[in-house]
């Protein structure tokens, strides 16, 4: 598996030179023949994509990128085979919520009829910011790359193979089908013909919540498409899900992603290496276990855990946590960093940027991945530690002391969707 992670180095010294630039609006792009590959979403429309050109010395390098599940990037609070062992691998974490896969027919009959589960719903134009950007002041690194923003409609991270169908509902869970069609789509509009003249071609897979899990998932088989001696990487943001005990001391993620496994059909597209060496194959689905060979609303606090609400105000105000909740979470992010552990001390190319903020999904946000206020650890901004480790241009391993001791985070708490964990890695 080979992984990713780009840069970001310039510094902005203004709030004003951040939000008046001109807003960089792609247009979606439908995946052609998707019916005859099987590649459909939910509801049985076909998948979607966009791209902007790269141009001069990046216009042959790509950067892909899965969408996050219902976040509006632009606006933080809106809802919104044989593998070949990747190199690097890029992850950091934060606090987030988690409802970016559905395990039941109900759930995802509900998802089907939303830009969650259909390309019908979704918006035709993307506004690209953070890492997709193509301004060099506020993507220095890869402004000028091919970028491509993957739509996620499948529920399972891409990684399904099934259909559900009782003669009166059709869902089609088919998420490994919609991303090798993207591919194969991408692939003649320069995909498969990239190389550079001079020195490896660069390539970048990256996602955020349930896309940042599909950058694990997916990560070896990206190289699979490209030149041998290309360099690349995954990143995972907010992406790094733990298989720890909620409140209620039960396993509720665990349930949750064997019933998930199960319907979508996803263990047959799981690492093979991996899976026949767990007793609970399905374990697999939690990035935690992939990073070997936090979320905290759904996977600590799930709903079923706090049947009388106590936890509301806590997960929509880390101000409003009581000290024992405090003590609690505290405790979820000792789970976190002891779970990294081994990767921290032992891997060689790897790095980390693990943050005490109250925030899901910066890397596509512009403010919190490179901007004047941006967070920051020892002073380096996402954007620059995920370059400074892509670039291998120095050792990047930062975590952050404990909540509430950062004041350079923006604390930003994801409304329901109704209403509306970075770490990089490598051996």
């Amino acid at each position: 598996m080979r992984v990713a992670a780009y840069v970001s180095f310039v510094v902005l010294t203004c709030a004003w030179c951040v939000f008046s630039e001109a807003r960089l609006e792609v247009p979606m792009s439908l995946v052609r023949n998707a019916s005859e590959k099987g590649a459909l979403c939910l509801d049985g429309s076909p998948p979607a994509y966009h791209l902007d050109r790269g141009f001069g010395a990046g216009a042959s390098n790509w950067l892909l990128q899965f969408e996050v599940s219902f976040i509006d990037a632009t606006n933080p609070r809106a809802p919104h085979q044989h593998f070949r062992r990747p190199k690097e691998l890029l992850v950091w974490c934060s606090d987030s919520e988690t409802s970016g896969w559905c395990n039941d027919v109900e759930s995802c009959l509900e998802r089907a009829g939303t830009r969650r589960g259909s390309t019908r719903y979704m918006s035709k134009y993307e506004v690209f910011s953070g890492i997709l950007s193509n301004n060099a002041s506020l993507n220095p690194d890869f402004y000028n790359w091919n970028r491509v923003k993957l739509r996620y409609c499948d529920g399972a991270s891409f990684a399904g193979d099934a259909m559900f169908d009782n003669g009166t509902t059709i869902l089609y869970f088919r998420g490994q089908k919609i991303w090798q069609a993207i591919i194969s789509d991408l692939q003649p509009k320069g995909l498969s013909k990239a190389k550079k003249v001079q020195g490896a071609l660069e390539a970048l897979l990256s996602g955020c919540s349930a896309g940042g899990l599909a950058s694990f998932l997916h990560c070896d088989n990206f190289t699979s498409f490209l030149p041998q001696n290309a360099s690349v990487k995954c990143l995972s943001d907010a992406g790094f899900f733990l298989d720890e005990k909620d409140i209620s001391l039960n396993h509720s993620m665990r349930a949750f992603y064997e019933d998930l496994i199960s319907l979508q059909g996803v263990e047959k597209n799981l690492h093979e290496n991996c899976t026949s060496s767990l007793y609970y194959p399905h374990l697999v689905g939690f990035s935690a276990t992939l990073l070997k060979y936090s979320s905290f609303h759904h996977i600590l606090v799930p709903p079923s855990a706090d049947l009388h609400g106590r936890w509301n105000r806590c997960k929509l105000d880390p101000m409003a946590c009581n000290p024992n909740q405090l003590n609690i979470l505290q405790g979820f992010r000792k789970y976190m960093v002891t779970a990294l552990k081994q990767f921290y001390a032992y891997s060689r190319r790897g790095g980390m940027f693990i943050n005490s903020c109250f925030a899901h999904c910066q890397s596509e946000s512009q403010d919190t991945w490179f901007a004047f206020d941006s967070p920051r650890l020892n002073n380096k901004t996402i954007a620059e530690a995920v370059g400074d480790w892509y670039f291998s241009r120095r050792i990047t391993k930062e975590i952050d002391c404990a909540y509430p001791c950062d004041n350079t985070c923006h604390n930003l708490i994801p409304l329901p969707p109704q209403e509306s964990n970075q770490i990089f890695g490598g051996w």
